[in-house]
């Protein structure tokens, strides 16, 4: 089974490797990190590079797609090369799938029209401008597509998907070897839990993590 995730240059890191972290474990799967050109590609805040081992025309039949967000996802909506592979790719793709902002990306290849998905939070209203029905959700399947909430929500995403293909003893045991036990110091990961407060505090910051600016 081989599980491609795509690169572009400021995606969030914790989007891919999050998924990474989950279904490479899947017994006998194959992960490929995949963009336009091989070579190392930057995360959104430029401290980080993974390489991508091949390009989106060295893989044209993933069984799993993994589509990441981040600040770079707004300069790609219009990227034929990459909105190109994905709805190639999605032609004989088993899952398609995606993080945060990453399902814009999604929406914008067309592959979400009419689907129930999800976003970062602070993007969930975008995703009804592509057709698409937006809901809070953290991870979202409709048919083959799943989508996850943002950035943290691939790791439940990409162990929801373990289960899928793999059963949900093998999931509870990747789970397990990843230590994923949840224990947070706060109660803030959601608009509807977090004081107002901070939701007004993430909003006014909001360009610096879902738009085109840098906070450096």
């Amino acid at each position: 089974m081989q599980i491609a995730i795509a690169l572009y240059d400021r995606f969030t890191a914790l989007d891919a490797v999050g998924p990474y972290e989950t279904l490479s474990r899947i017994p006998g799967s194959e992960i490929v990190f995949v963009a336009e050109e091989t070579g190392p590609v930057r995360t959104d805040n430029g401290q980080l590079a993974p390489t991508a081992g091949k390009t989106f025309a060295e893989v044209p039949h993933p069984d799993v797609v993994v589509v990441p967000g981040g600040p770079g996802q707004t300069a790609r909506m219009t990227d034929r090369a990459l909105l190109d592979w994905i709805r190639t790719v999605d032609t004989t793709s088993t899952w398609t799938t995606s993080v945060c902002t990453g399902s814009l990306l999604l929406a914008a290849a067309g592959l979400l029209e009419g689907r129930r998905a999800t976003s970062h939070w602070l993007a969930l209203d975008e995703l009804r401008g592509f057709g698409a029905e937006p809901t809070g959700e953290r991870v979202v399947t409709d048919g083959k597509y799943v989508t996850a909430a943002g950035v943290s929500a691939g790791i439940d995403m990409g162990l929801a998907l373990v289960g899928r293909i793999s059963g949900d003893a093998v999931a509870q045991a990747v789970q397990l070897g990843i230590e994923y036990d949840p224990q947070p110091p706060y109660d803030a990961g959601s608009p509807r839990k977090a004081p107002a407060e901070v939701v007004g505090l993430l909003r006014s910051m909001s360009r610096f993590i879902l738009g085109a600016e840098s906070p450096t």
